[in-house]
């Protein structure tokens, strides 16, 4: 018993540190730092590449959302890979102007194995672009978009991750959970370590990667979480992740439990694949880097699945004390509730404190708001769930309603209004 003791402070003290250390470097998106200025003034060319997998319901809003930037339409092309397609998502796109190429490849269906084939051929071609964007067929793209990832490639920034949000946030609960969850995510990480010159990290959709970088290897990615892969790769040879708050890609969220239970434990294993793959090798560059960047890389990865584990361990040691030392249900109660009462009210406070800061109307999200932490909650047994069984199967967003930029825009205007 006394071992078990020592083994509960050790790890309520490294659980403490940790989240000390997090809470810490979440106040820096509080600070507002001078605009890097601009290297260079230049008018770059682009590709916006689109992996889509039988999105003919929603690929035109996207492509429309492109063609209508404010950027010149001479220096970006807009490239669909018709990704194993059933459907008319060719015919759709290319009626819109878009290049389309159409790829058959059953045994590799991810959007990493989609990226890889694509690039593969421009790198061969030599094609004459400074840079690329990715985005899911279901994103619609704010018109600026292009201009100020321009403005960050003229920065000096090579891989910037656009500022992520979300299309249909009070359809359901889920989907409120999601946008909750970016929206948080997008001011505490990502733009806290952008601030204090650390790294944030790809989400997926809505970035862009100067094309020079992929040239010696193309994507070169093998887990489920292509996006972080990419980005810890990056981290381990030193070099950061740029942030743009004012590019921004409108991305569509499940609305339904099954669906996005399924997504996110896609996700959870690409993180445990990555953990297995990086953990050691972010250990070597905190070492030969020396870059207190590399430190918060490991960070990161080990805040995934470890530090979960090493929570439950603590909660089931003071249960095991609580059956062996007699202590009373009270005492077991008040230990319980210090971990339940801050992972159901912490999150709601942080969740309404970014969308205070970002201006955003909180009305309309209150129910998301409530059950925000039974989404998290859900995560948690997602993550117990995949220590034992990791299923790896893809599963497509069902689209349940067709939403332009000219949606969102009215949509958002009505809710200031409100306000």
């Amino acid at each position: 018993m006394e071992y078990l003791y020592i083994l509960k402070e050790a790890l309520t003290w490294l659980l403490t540190i940790f989240w000390i250390y997090q809470v810490a470097i979440s106040l820096c998106a509080l600070i507002k730092f001078k605009e890097k200025p601009m290297l260079i003034k230049k008018d770059h060319r682009f590709m916006a590449i689109i992996p889509a997998h039988n999105e003919q319901e929603v690929i035109g809003n996207l492509i429309e959302s492109l063609n209508n930037q404010t950027y010149n339409k001479e220096l970006y092309d807009i490239y669909v890979i018709a990704d194993n397609c059933t459907d008319n998502t060719a015919k759709v796109a290319k009626e819109l102007g878009a290049i389309v190429l159409e790829r058959f490849d059953e045994t590799k269906k991810t959007k990493g194995y989609a990226l890889d084939w694509f690039l593969q051929q421009k790198i061969k071609e030599d094609a004459p672009y400074d840079a690329f964007f990715v985005f899911d067929a279901d994103n619609i793209v704010d018109k600026n978009f292009i201009k100020n990832m321009n403005k960050k490639l003229c920065q000096g920034e090579d891989v910037v991750q656009g500022y992520r949000d979300i299309k249909n946030p009070t359809d359901s609960w889920i989907s409120a959970g999601y946008a909750l969850f970016y929206w948080t995510m997008h001011r505490f990480y990502h733009l806290a370590r952008y601030n204090i010159g650390l790294s944030p990290l790809l989400n997926g959709t809505g970035f862009m990667v100067r094309f020079d970088i992929v040239k010696p290897t193309g994507w070169d990615t093998q887990t489920l979480t292509e996006d972080i892969e990419f980005s810890l790769k990056r981290i381990i040879d030193g070099r950061k992740l740029g942030w743009s708050t004012d590019a921004i890609v409108y991305d569509e969220q499940p609305v339904g439990f099954k669906q996005s239970w399924s997504q996110r434990s896609r996700w959870t294993v690409g993180h445990i694949q990555c953990l297995a793959r990086y953990t050691k090798a972010l250990a070597v560059a905190i070492k030969e880097n020396k870059t207190f960047m590399n430190f918060d890389g490991l960070l990161y990865i080990i805040g995934t699945l470890p530090m979960f584990v090493a929570t439950l361990i603590v909660i089931l040691a003071n249960f095991i004390i609580f059956l062996a030392e007699g202590m009373t249900g009270m005492q077991f109660a008040i230990t319980i509730l210090q971990y339940l009462v801050p992972a159901i009210l912490l999150p709601i406070l942080t969740a309404i404190i970014t969308m205070a800061i970002d201006k955003r109307p909180i009305k309309p999200m209150i129910k998301g708001l409530v059950f925000y932490p039974i989404f998290l909650g859900t995560w948690m047994v997602i993550n117990f769930k995949c220590l034992f069984k990791r299923n790896t199967k893809w599963e497509k967003i069902n689209h349940v309603r067709s939403i332009k930029i000219s949606d969102v825009k009215k949509d958002d205007e009505t809710e200031k209004q409100k306000v």
